[in-house]
């Protein structure tokens, strides 16, 4: 008993100054990463709604900690390792913007923003820049797009590259960077490259979170995973499952700009592993488009094999991973942009090491250029649409899915003014199914070869009362879905004073005012600061007290 006594105080003393010494680095750096033993299953599962893990192989847990889940984690008694070294080993500064250009060091903040301006500058064609939002240290969060004419929305498939959203990962910020530059001082010579920006609108994100690499400085130098309030941005997404309702303004900011597009591919990259990760990442249930997934995944790792040294990008099944079979992560990008969304995103992480020394940022690329044109390719391909009224020819904002297959946001929208439409899928011979309101479910069968564009035109028929072919007497909205407006055909009983309310589809009123509208002319109603989704639309007439309703949806922003 005694010796039990006399020890117990040493252990408690062990304890205290390991947890100091946690909390110590914390403090310093921002970050601590931490190893524990592997729970289990369950309990990984919900380890991972409270703390961001960064890797894990049925032995052991890889977990980043911050400045607001540090004390959490040592509240919950866990064995664990403090894992220690150097950040920033192997980073190398450039010295100006043309030694950041030769690919072998990385810029300073300024340079970096430098020669993102520079891009749009030299290629006002090809070239447009915008900023997606403001960091919290004031950092903009910047963006490319690049297109054969890139000031023009035009109607052409949208994808989405966005790297280091974990600011100490940062190869991908130079891959990114490397990348806009092939594809614009190649278009003129490199048919890859000219038919990737002659038919495609590809947006590029280098440093979707500049205070978690430059911190509030302008160089590279205690890079953290987190932003600059201690939040992993790769786990503040919504999520049905297990929400933070605390978001970043670098999250609303992503999520706003991601909205306002319409990206039918895309991809966020990282370090830490070599392996291309699919959805779902919060379920263990597949995606209904897994053999699609895992198809474009195998490709991207096979291409980066072939031109690679030998074991690079082998991890999980030889670099390729459903996410939940790896581990598991709540409010991640990929998943909320493919449920949320009706996108198709996928995380590459392309480096073992986070920070990838600037001595093998030139060996990176050699792996995995091919592979990034690739992958954009991939958005050539597949079923690419255009939905038309067969009376007019107008464009029609249908819902486009596959019966049997449409768990989960498997289903996509045609484009709002365009009628455009692209739905990836398996090699195979598929039913779509389309329908809009106002117009009769039509369905179309399409068959799908790997590596060939199926190019459809599908017309919609108009919903007539078949006693007398007079349009049916209701509320009819278009566009709906809708982006910036509705314009509102209204019935006879609604011409005059009306109140308008506009609700959720929970009941949460949303607007109330009144408006007088005139027979033979639409009711104009401004919907770009609603809410995404479903809404409903009442009207009453105020000296009758008729009430008509009708659904639209809010789905885009130009």
């Amino acid at each position: 008993m005694l010796s039990v006594l006399l020890l117990s105080p040493a252990i408690s003393a062990q304890e205290t100054g390991k947890d100091n010494f946690l909390r110590t680095t914390v403090s310093s750096y921002g970050q601590a990463t931490v190893i524990i033993p592997y729970p289990g299953r369950d309990a990984a599962v919900e380890l991972s709604k409270s703390v961001s893990i960064s890797s894990a192989d049925g032995r052991q847990l890889e977990i980043v900690l911050s400045q607001i889940t540090v004390e959490w984690f040592i509240l919950q008694g866990f064995d664990y390792t403090v894992v220690t070294g150097d950040s920033v080993k192997g980073v190398e500064m450039a010295s100006g913007v043309k030694h950041a250009l030769e690919w072998d060091s990385y810029p300073t903040y300024f340079q970096y923003d430098s020669i993102m301006r520079s891009y749009a500058r030299l290629y006002p064609e090809l070239c447009w820049l915008d900023t997606i939002g403001i960091s919290n240290y004031g950092k903009l969060v910047l963006v490319l797009k690049i297109s054969d004419n890139a000031a023009d929305d035009e109607d052409e498939p949208e994808l989405f590259y966005s790297s280091t959203m974990h600011g100490d990962e940062t190869g991908g910020f130079i891959l990114m960077l490397r990348l806009a530059a092939f594809l614009l001082e190649n278009y003129s010579s490199d048919q890859r490259a000219r038919n990737l920006v002659d038919n495609l609108e590809i947006w590029i994100n280098p440093l979707a979170n500049p205070d978690g690499t430059y911190k509030t400085g302008n160089t590279i130098s205690s890079p953290t995973r987190f932003n600059a309030n201690g939040y992993d941005l790769n786990r503040n997404f919504p999520d049905p499952v297990s929400d933070d309702p605390v978001k970043q303004v670098e999250t609303i900011d992503m999520m706003n700009f991601m909205k306002g597009r319409n990206f039918v591919l895309s991809a966020n990259f990282h370090g830490g592993e070599e392996v291309v990760n699919y959805p779902w990442d919060r379920w263990e249930r597949r995606h209904p488009d897994e053999d699609w997934f895992y198809s474009i995944s195998r490709k991207y790792a096979d291409t980066a094999h072939v031109y690679s040294p030998a074991g690079y990008m082998t991890f999980m099944e030889n670099g390729v991973t459903n996410g939940w079979d790896w581990y598991y992560v709540y409010g991640g990008r990929q998943d909320y942009v493919t449920y949320e969304l009706q996108g198709r995103e996928i995380t590459i992480e392309l480096d073992d090491i986070k920070l990838t020394p600037a001595a093998n940022l030139d060996l990176l690329w050699n792996c995995n250029w091919r592979s990034l044109l690739g992958y954009l390719e991939n958005a050539l391909h597949g079923i690419h649409g255009k939905v038309i009224d067969s009376v007019t020819g107008e464009p029609v904002p249908a819902k486009i899915l596959i019966p049997g297959h449409v768990a989960d946001g498997s289903f996509v929208f045609s484009d709002t003014l365009t009628g455009s439409f692209t739905r990836f899928a398996a090699a195979g011979t598929w039913l779509l199914q389309l329908s809009a309101d106002g117009y009769k479910t039509r369905d179309f069968e399409v068959e799908v070869t790997d590596g060939v564009a199926v190019d459809i035109v599908v017309e919609m028929e108009p919903l007539v009362n078949p006693v007398d072919t007079v349009e049916t007497e209701r509320l009819f909205i278009y566009p709906n879905p809708a982006g910036e407006f509705i314009k509102v055909i209204l019935p006879v009983r609604q011409i005059g004073n009306i109140n308008i309310v506009i609700l959720s589809s929970l009941g949460q009123k949303l607007a109330d005012y009144n408006e007088t509208t005139n027979e033979g002319s639409p009711l104009y109603i401004n919907v770009e600061d609603l809410p995404r989704g479903v809404c409903i639309l009442s009207l009453t007439n105020r000296d009758t007290n008729v009430c008509d309703r009708a659904k639209f949806v809010v789905l885009r922003r130009k």
